[in-house]
C-alpha cells in the first residue's frame, strides 16, 4: 500500500500531528508544496482552519491532485475554536472527483494562548494510533 502525507500549516500544530501521522505509517510528512507525483492509495491531509475556512492553498492543492494519482483522502487536523474541516475537505474532494475517507483525526491546537501546548503529547499519539487503524 503506497502512502503519503502532506500538512498545511501557519502555527506548526498541523505539522506537529502529520509528522506524527507520517512516523506511524512509515513515510516522511511533507507540506503540500509537495506535489503527489507518485500513485498512492492513501493520502493523509492536515489542514485547519482560518477564518472560518480551509486555506485557499489547500483548496488550491485538493484542485489540483489527479485523481488517478490518489485512491482516498484521510482528513486530519487541529484548531483553537472550530472543530472539523471534514466538510470543508470533502467538497473540494468531490469537485476533484477523489474519495474521502469517513474516518478523521481533530484535536485542539493552541492560538494565541487559547489550548495553551496543544496538541500534546496525547494528541500526538492519538494522531499516530489513528494512522496506524486507517492502514490496517
Amino acid at each position: 500500500m503506497k502512502i503519503a502525507v502532506r500538512y498545511y500549516t501557519k502555527t506548526g500544530n498541523t505539522k506537529r500531528l502529520a509528522e506524527a501521522v507520517a512516523k506511524a505509517v512509515g513515510v516522511e510528512a511533507l507540506p503540500i508544496s509537495t506535489p503527489i507525483t507518485e500513485p498512492v492509495d492513501i493520502l493523509f491531509l492536515g489542514n485547519s482552519y482560518y477564518a472560518f475556512t480551509i486555506d485557499p492553498e489547500v483548496r488550491n492543492f485538493i484542485k489540483g491532485l489527479d485523481k488517478n494519482k490518489v485512491g482516498k483522502i484521510v482528513n486530519f487536523g487541529s484548531a483553537a475554536m472550530l472543530n472539523s474541516t471534514y466538510k470543508k475537505v470533502k467538497a473540494e474532494a468531490d469537485k476533484a472527483g477523489i474519495p474521502m475517507d469517513e474516518r478523521e483525526f481533530h484535536c485542539k491546537g493552541e492560538f494565541k494562548g487559547i489550548h495553551r501546548g496543544k496538541p500534546d503529547g496525547s494528541d500526538l499519539e492519538a494522531a499516530a494510533q489513528f494512522a496506524r487503524k486507517i492502514v490496517e
